[in-house]
């Protein structure tokens, strides 16, 4: 089978195409025929540093929209010609940007017949990360003040439907060209952070999610009300501040998304109810793959970029 992956770490030139041996299922695991998969700043930043995915030569890769080819012994939720999408498992199950995966049976659920599988592709990495933080971690609870930071990205403009549906108050931040588009899928409140301090501008929040990093944290943290939280999802660009938050009587949490069917069951819900949608930013086909990490590098995605295979 085709497959995108790379020998050395670097800039985009080290993907290359090639020609890998076709998984097999194997108990408990079903192997998935990629039609489309998702990307994500996790993918630009493993193809240049070691990070914690082992050794090369390795496939990047873990939002999957596909159909099930075959299933191995003991799947019973799954079976051949089903449409389903899913995360493969966080961060060692990475494979996605190929022909064919094999996962747990359970990393996938039905894929909502609301989107196609370009569409479904964009989805799970982002929407688990923005539901397990806001609902998870967070607890969000209706009419609580949530603010976002880089509202218009992956998996910020999905926290910002997500944190909508859970009846809060959104506000983002994002640069003024995103407004109208952070406004059409629910932000309350929007913050250009070019041209105004975030911390006067939002006022006493509940909840943060950091998307960003460096001296954001610090920032953020002074934006919480007494008891409130802040999530850290940016983990290469996060440290836990005990002394700022004991001093502030507030909470920091570092977060890595994990796989998690009932997430994917609740987002596969928000999508079939309205709730949420995904915007791309640009599809590419799997044999461009170092020109879609062209464009992620820049850091000026909006919304996500997503690789067709099928």
């Amino acid at each position: 089978m085709r497959a995108i992956s790379q020998d050395e770490l670097g800039g985009p030139e080290v993907l290359r195409e090639v020609e890998i041996e076709r998984p097999v299922p194997g108990p408990s695991e079903v192997l998935v025929q990629v039609h489309a998969a998702g990307m994500s700043p996790t993918d630009w930043k493993h193809r240049q540093v070691p990070g914690f995915l082992g050794r090369l030569p390795l496939v990047l890769g873990w939002d999957v929209s596909g159909v099930v080819e075959d299933v191995g012994i003991g799947v019973t939720i799954h079976q051949a010609g089903d449409e389903v999408f899913g995360m493969l498992p966080y961060p060692h199950g990475h494979g996605s940007f190929a022909e064919y995966v094999t996962a747990p049976a359970r990393t996938f659920v039905r894929k909502p017949a609301e989107l196609d599988h370009l569409q479904a592709a964009a989805v799970p990495l982002a929407a688990l990360t923005a539901h397990q933080a806001l609902v998870d971690t967070a607890d969000v609870q209706p009419g609580q003040r949530v603010l976002i930071h880089a509202a218009a990205g992956g998996v910020g403009h999905l926290a910002v439907q997500i944190a909508k549906s859970l009846g809060a108050h959104v506000i983002g931040t994002a640069s003024a060209p995103k407004h109208d588009l952070l406004r059409e899928l629910g932000a309350d409140e929007l913050i250009d952070y070019h041209a105004e301090d975030f911390e006067k501008a939002a006022g006493k929040v509940d909840v943060v999610i950091d998307l960003v990093g460096g001296d954001y944290t610090a920032r953020s943290l002074r934006t919480l009300r007494k008891g409130g939280i802040l999530i850290s999802l940016v983990l290469s660009d996060a440290q836990l501040m005990t002394e700022l938050t004991a001093e502030l009587g507030v909470r920091q949490r570092l977060m890595l998304v994990e796989a998690d069917q009932a997430g994917m069951l609740a987002v596969a819900g928000l999508v079939k109810s309205g709730a949420l949608r995904p915007v791309i930013e640009a599809a590419f086909p799997l044999e461009q793959a170092a020109k879609a990490h062209e464009l992620g590098d820049t850091g000026r995605v909006t919304g996500k970029v997503v690789l067709t295979v099928r």
